[in-house]
């Protein structure tokens, strides 16, 4: 196909070179963004008239030869769209409504469409603008139920012929509700826009407001609350809330925090969008160093305390939801972290007990009287059989190598459903960050910080 010529301002280019001159020059930045999607193609679409004067360039411009004026009175509708089916809709839109100003109202001359091959044997024509009239149905039951009303049929075919779904008629022994779907009502994809249509007929305002007929009483749902709950008490603390992306990198997840890539106990995505979204997170740690390090310009002086109250999702081939095997499983989980001039391991030590406190579990009384703690702990309001303890985390813990060596805890519960006192179970762990971790996530200051698994708490 050989070059086409254009003239924008009066001077004349080559198509290759006008498509760069309309991604360069400043005064055709509104056209910028419509060159990318033929600028690389082999052949570029070109509107000519009979003496081969360009009228149109789709989809980046119209020609000034064609322009429309007060006096035009044959107009040419041309459509351009990177997907057929869209085209024809917007055509179809465009034409019906052009056509109510025409000399015979509601009338239009269409044009056929041919394809050739390279040779310019025709391979495929057909006329447009199509202008299809569909029939769709809709239940009169549905209709009704939705829009909790109780008409008959017969109403509902006067309604929608109020709406431009006419002629409607009754079909199936008076059951289902048939309505005839015009070019200008492509929005009419489902039986629930037909029901939504014969709504807006009949009023809204006329829908009679009723109470139900099921008794049923609202609230959360249990750890949703205790979430709700602590996040108010952990805010008073001093800690600000955050709220980061559930996927991550596997770098992110694993290696940045010196931990063994574990593929087998994470979800993985299997066509990431790009390398910040692999796997599902199986931990919060990650989303609040990455806050951190995007903060480094805030003060750190009198420390930054972040906290996240959100699921991460490992692999469970024995959870079972609605009686189906999904393969894993949503965990809600409590992370905090402490960065400063110090590591201050002592204040996410005591965000621990904090929480503890919060969640009425007391501590062991081996734990008390480690603590130094004296009368105060008879007024401690605690459940029955709930107890907690703090025990230094195993150095071969997979867990431990993104601590300190030496400077990281595992906190234990005990309640009734695990056999009470003595019969521990670990819900989290919390230490000072190693300091290949913090030059991971590029954080320049000590930092400590606690993960907790909420759900045990309950």
């Amino acid at each position: 196909v050989p070059p086409v010529s254009a003239a924008p301002a009066g001077t004349a280019f080559l198509a290759g070179d006008l498509l760069e001159h309309y991604s360069t020059e400043p005064a055709c930045k509104h056209l910028k963004p419509y060159v990318p999607i033929i600028q690389n193609s082999p052949v570029y679409p070109v509107v000519l008239d009979t003496n081969d004067t360009v009228l149109s360039l789709p989809p980046i411009i119209n020609g000034d030869h064609s322009k429309i004026t007060l006096d035009t009175k044959n107009v040419f509708i041309e459509c351009t769209a990177t997907d057929l089916t869209k085209a024809n809709i917007v055509l179809d839109t465009m034409v019906t409504m052009f056509s109510e100003y025409c000399a015979t109202p509601f009338s239009v001359e269409p044009v056929e469409v041919n394809f050739v091959d390279t040779e310019g044997t025709v391979t495929k024509s057909y006329v447009t603008p199509v202008m299809a009239v569909r029939k769709e149905r809709a239940p009169v039951k549905l209709v009704n139920s939705l829009i909790g009303i109780n008409i008959t049929a017969e109403r509902m075919v006067e309604l929608c012929n109020k709406i431009q779904l006419g002629p409607a008629c009754v079909v199936n022994e008076g059951t289902e509700l048939e309505v005839s779907v015009p070019p200008t009502r492509s929005d009419i994809l489902h039986a629930v826009d037909i029901c939504e249509d014969v709504g807006i007929a009949y009023g809204y305002n006329n829908i009679v407001k009723r109470v139900p007929k099921t008794c049923t009483v609202g609230g959360e749902q249990p750890l949703n609350h205790l979430g709700d709950l602590l996040r108010e008490e952990i805010g008073r603390a001093g800690y600000i809330e955050v709220l980061t992306h559930g996927l991550c990198s596997t770098r992110d997840n694993f290696t940045a925090l010196r931990t063994p890539v574990n593929l087998a106990h994470a979800v993985t995505l299997s066509n990431p969008a790009n390398v910040e979204y692999q796997v599902v997170r199986t931990t919060l740690l990650p989303g609040l160093l990455k806050t951190l390090q995007h903060n480094k310009g805030t003060s750190f002086t009198s420390g930054f305390k972040l906290f996240e109250i959100s699921d991460v999702v490992v692999q469970d081939s024995e959870y079972v939801m609605t009686e189906t095997i999904v393969g894993c499983k949503n965990i809600r989980r409590l992370c905090a972290t402490y960065a400063g001039p110090t590591s201050g391991f002592e204040i996410i030590h005591g965000l621990v007990d904090r929480i503890m406190t919060l969640c009425e579990v007391a501590p062991e009384p081996e734990y008390v009287a480690n603590s130094g703690k004296g009368d105060e702990e008879k007024f401690r309001v605690s459940r029955e059989g709930w107890f907690y303890t703090i025990q230094a985390l195993d150095e071969n813990d997979a867990k431990a190598r993104t601590y300190f060596p030496g400077r990281a805890a595992q906190v234990f519960l005990s309640k009734p459903s695990t056999g009470g006192l003595g019969n521990r179970v670990s819900i989290g762990t919390f230490g000072i960050l190693h300091p290949e971790v913090l030059q991971n996530f590029d954080i320049q200051y000590p930092s400590s910080s606690v993960e907790l698994n909420l759900e045990a708490l309950l």
